[in-house]
C-alpha cells in the first residue's frame, strides 16, 4: 500500500497528539468509538465532536476536537485566551485573524486573509481575534487541538467590535450535560 507524504504527516500529527493529550498512555488508556461521542450543532453550519476533553473526559492541559463546516459558513468572529491548531483533513478555506488586544487598537480592524486546503495546518495564537470560513464547495473538515481547556470566546459582531464589547459566551460543548434527575424507586 502507498501512502502519500502528506497523508503520513497527519496520520503522524494525529498520533502525537494522541500522545500529548495522555490517552495513549497504559495507565489512563481509554478507547472511544467517535461515532458513540456527542455531536453538537449550536453554531449553524458547524458540527462539532469533542474527541478528548475537560469536560466530559477530565483532559487537563489540551483538548482535542473534530469539526465539519458546510460550504459557506464558519466560526463567528471571536478570541479566546488559549493557543488553538487546525490540521485540515478535507476541503479548503480561508482563515481571517487581526492582532489580539494587546495592540494599540481597541478593536480588531481589517483582518488578514490566509487560505488554506487540505492536508495543511495553521494556528491561531492566544488572544487573536479570528474567523475560519469554508470558502468551498464541499464541506471542510478539520481536527482541532487546544490549549488550556476548557475554552472561553468572546464574540464579535463585526471586525470593527471594540474589544471591551465582544461577548462571552459558553460554547456548547465546554458546558457540563445537565443530568436528569432519575427517580427514586424505593
Amino acid at each position: 500500500m502507498v501512502v502519500s507524504s502528506n497523508l503520513r504527516h497527519v496520520v503522524y500529527m494525529l498520533a502525537v497528539s494522541s500522545l500529548v493529550l495522555g490517552i495513549a498512555e497504559a495507565a489512563s488508556l481509554v478507547v472511544r468509538q467517535v461515532g458513540e461521542l456527542k455531536q453538537f450543532n449550536g453554531i449553524p453550519g458547524l458540527t462539532h465532536i469533542t474527541l478528548a476533553g475537560a469536560v466530559d473526559h477530565g483532559q487537563k492541559e489540551v483538548e482535542a476536537w473534530v469539526e465539519t463546516i458546510i460550504p459557506g459558513r464558519g466560526t463567528p468572529i471571536h478570541r479566546h485566551e488559549l493557543e488553538e491548531i487546525f490540521i485540515v483533513l478535507k476541503g479548503s478555506g480561508t482563515v481571517y485573524i487581526a492582532p489580539g488586544p494587546e495592540s494599540d487598537k481597541n478593536f480588531p480592524g481589517e483582518p488578514e486573509a490566509i487560505p488554506f486546503s487540505s492536508n495543511s495546518t495553521f494556528s491561531i495564537p492566544w488572544n487573536a481575534v479570528h474567523q475560519v470560513i469554508n470558502t468551498n464547495d464541499e464541506d471542510l473538515h478539520v481536527y482541532v487541538i487546544i490549549s488550556r481547556p476548557p475554552m472561553i470566546s468572546y464574540m464579535y459582531k463585526d471586525w470593527n467590535t471594540p474589544h471591551d464589547a465582544a461577548v462571552s459566551i459558553d460554547l456548547p460543548w465546554e458546558k457540563p450535560e445537565e443530568s436528569t434527575p432519575t427517580k427514586d424507586e424505593l
